[in-house]
């Protein structure tokens, strides 16, 4: 059975005064009673959410909170990341008992690791990102490790890009799509893209551009990509048309998948796709260009073993451009016996 995810904003909540590590918490609290989460399952949501917003105030003086939905079918889950500037903290302190953060109830980032389903950090001299995912106790929903950053411009509610990950066991195909511009324009040529992909998701990649294309006529067009990763085999190909942007990063190396010229929607020449053979247990990263294209996983010493989702979280905050819609997503690809 195959498990889809697709595109979702996150939502960003600014953490600059304790005033609103209370509003965090309410919007959190809200959020997960909304998409099934009993009360007590919220309340540990909202300590969650209560102990990683005051972190940030104590630690880094500002920040931010960016709250994620994550639909797996029947079931939602939450995604918690806390992202700060600062100086950074000691991780070891931080995550014993009994270090608490100013104003929380004392339960300190150990407790938080334990109330949440998964738990994550990553900090170094530039500052700091902790993740959270909590899940309803009792729904036995396994996390799915993949991460994703996807922010419209200016907070709009309507994003030009459009992301969709479906995973069948540990065969993975991944899409991104940026539509020109940015507006409720682009984001109807991305989502028309995006729906004939979630129609035949492991379709040749060549079939799908060609897909692509042809749900994206008569729109306003746009860059798009799709990345299959074959567990059995070990290759993983690769077909793009415009400027998404892919890598695959090992532990001391990187190499980007390449794109052609082009506008879905529009004109290109015929699609080719590429393969990487022995792709098993690298890491593959899709981005549109919202983000910028320098940036170097080793320049992070650790962060390439760290979640998917702080990954994501890590690269939009250094590198975000801040002049377009911008979407990340991060993808661990697993042998088939591993």
């Amino acid at each position: 059975m195959d498990l889809n995810l697709s595109s979702s904003l996150t939502q960003v909540l600014a953490v600059d005064d304790d005033s609103q590590v209370g509003h965090a918490r309410r919007v959190v609290q809200k959020l997960a009673q909304d998409h099934g989460f009993d009360s007590n399952d919220a309340g540990r949501a909202a300590l969650v959410t209560t102990e990683l917003t005051s972190n940030l105030l104590k630690h880094a003086g500002r920040g931010e909170l960016h709250v994620r939905v994550l639909p797996y079918g029947s079931v939602s889950g939450l995604e918690l990341v806390a992202v700060d500037r600062g100086p950074g903290f000691n991780l070891q302190d931080c995550l014993a008992d009994g270090f608490s953060t100013g104003g929380t109830q004392g339960i300190g980032m150990g407790a938080v690791d334990r109330q949440s389903d998964v738990f994550d950090v990553f900090a170094d001299h530039r500052g700091a990102v902790l993740m959270a995912r909590l899940y309803p106790r009792g729904s036995q929903t396994a996390d799915l490790r993949f991460g994703i950053s996807q922010h419209s411009l200016h907070d709009d509610p309507a994003c030009g890009d459009s992301w969709h990950l479906v995973v069948n066991g540990k065969n993975v195909s991944a899409l991104v799509i940026d539509g020109l511009g940015h507006g409720e324009a682009a984001e109807e040529a991305s989502r028309a893209g995006e729906q004939a992909f979630a129609n035949a998701p492991f379709a040749s990649p060549t079939v799908v551009i060609d897909d692509l294309h042809r749900a994206m006529c008569g729109t306003r067009g746009g860059a798009g990509a799709v990345a299959q990763f074959n567990a059995e085999s070990g290759h993983l190909q690769f077909a793009g048309i415009g400027n998404i942007g892919a890598t695959l990063i090992t532990a001391d190396k990187s190499r980007g998948l390449a794109s052609h010229p082009g506008i879905l929607g529009g004109q290109f020449r015929k699609a080719q796709a590429f393969d990487f053979p022995e792709s098993s247990g690298q890491l593959l990263v899709m981005y549109s260009d919202g983000l910028q294209s320098r940036w170097n996983l080793g320049d992070y010493p650790g962060l390439a073993h760290r979640h998917p989702a702080v990954i994501a979280a890590v690269l939009h905050r250094d590198f975000c451009r801040g002049r377009d819609d911008v979407t990340i997503l991060v993808v661990p690809l697993e042998a088939a016996n591993g």
